[in-house]
């Protein structure tokens, strides 16, 4: 797993329900968030990965809940590389909130992401981001 990428986001009126909460389905768009930052700041932007000819949706998604977030408070998406192969790669997150001087996990969870052509056929991840995003999970393995 790489080092992790740490995003805050201020939770806006418009992602929580009626009782002021965030609405569980909002925190793919956090996961979302973090990982799109974490690809921009350490490896290259998507742009930059669509405009080599494919696209990377997610295939997959797993989510936690631990404690729910509310209108208004600071949140941090903490993103990772966690694994990557020819044909696939998968991210991890914990969102949290500070608390006096601990952090208090909201939700954790996974995405994978799997290399499709703009046509819609499977593809590989292209060498050279393929290399890119391996030198982060090298870095935690040598830490």
């Amino acid at each position: 797993m790489s080092t992790p990428f740490t995003l805050p986001i201020r939770v806006l009126y418009g992602d929580t329900d009626a009782g002021g909460i965030v609405y569980n389905a909002n925190y793919l768009r956090y996961f979302e968030a973090g990982r799109t930052e974490f690809m921009r700041e350490r490896v290259i932007p998507y742009q930059a990965i669509e405009e080599m000819g494919i696209i990377m949706p997610v295939a997959e998604s797993w989510l936690r809940y631990k404690a729910p977030a509310f209108y208004d408070d600071l949140i941090f998406v903490e993103t990772s590389l966690s694994e990557l192969s020819t044909h696939k790669c998968k991210f991890s997150y914990r969102i949290y909130r500070r608390e006096e001087s601990r952090e208090k996990l909201l939700v954790k969870g996974y995405t994978v992401l799997a290399p499709i052509t703009k046509e819609g056929g499977l593809t590989r991840i292209p060498q050279t981001l393929f290399q890119q995003m391996g030198v982060w999970l090298q870095k935690k393995q040598n830490e």
